[in-house]
């Protein structure tokens, strides 16, 4: 059923066949979304509803789009079926996170290869047992980006979670003595970082069988801050940007030539 007043477009992201591109950049906050698009050639505003505003234009003459999340994973996950109703095949996430390891700084990049799934959106889709794992391929584009544009960036697991404060202020929490135990078990086991999106589209896209990986920008981190090293907060997505920009690019002519080779 479909609950839209508008035929032909989606209930929440009020898009629908042709107004985007099957590659699509998710940031969360809706206010990235114009300075994301500002990196396309011909870009327009499509839709605005809610969380998830959207917008096309093109790259290397491919098009493509940008659409918000929101904050968590059920936003995030309707807006991913949703695009992925509309034509969309390809994801990627963008957004902050606060890292966990010693060497993580701010400022740094975090590339998701997968997510722990302590959120509750994910449970909805794949038994707990299933891993919320990235595309490879999209991983792999996100590393090459950094790497190419000379970004300290880090590859490995990121930590998902539903709630913000239970993560900042888990010892005021009811069951703070089981967050703290986790997130210390987390970080024994090399989770590189802390955000809350990765994981429910990781298992979304493999339930559509569509493609997503995940950059995050290191705005803190807390661990550090408890070891009294330096630890600043970074709030400039740019970086991040421009690698998930550059990772497209690396993803249309990889695809387009595996399409000449029939490998597609």
């Amino acid at each position: 059923m479909n609950y839209s007043e508008h035929e032909g477009k989606q209930y929440h992201i009020h898009v629908g066949r042709g107004d985007i591109g099957k590659y699509v950049i998710l940031p969360g906050d809706p206010k990235r979304c114009e300075k994301i698009a500002r990196h396309f050639s011909d870009a327009r505003f499509v839709a605005d509803n809610r969380e998830y505003v959207t917008y096309t234009g093109y790259l290397d003459g491919v098009k493509v789009s940008v659409t918000s999340t929101g904050i968590g994973g059920p936003s995030a996950a309707i807006a991913m079926e949703e695009l992925a109703a509309s034509g969309a095949d390809t994801f990627v996430r963008i957004g902050t996170c606060g890292g966990m390891q010693a060497d993580v700084r701010s400022g740094d990049l975090v590339i998701a290869s997968g997510a722990i799934r302590m959120e509750g959106t994910s449970r909805e889709y794949a038994p707990i047992e299933f891993p919320a794992v990235a595309d490879l391929q999209v991983t792999n584009a996100l590393a090459e980006a950094a790497d190419k544009l000379g970004l300290r960036a880090h590859a490995g697991i990121v930590q998902s979670k539903d709630s913000f404060y239970g993560q900042h202020d888990p010892s005021s929490k009811p069951v703070g003595y089981e967050l703290i135990k986790k997130w210390e078990a987390w970080i024994r086991l090399g989770c590189l970082a802390s955000e809350m999106e990765s994981a429910a589209l990781f298992i979304v896209a493999n339930t559509l069988r569509v493609r997503a990986g995940s950059c995050l920008l290191v705005m803190a981190n807390q661990e550090r801050e408890k070891q009294g090293l330096e630890n600043p907060v970074v709030r400039d997505t740019e970086a991040a940007i421009r690698v998930v920009v550059e990772a497209v690019r690396t993803l249309i002519r990889r695809d387009a030539e595996a399409e000449r080779h029939g490998d597609a």
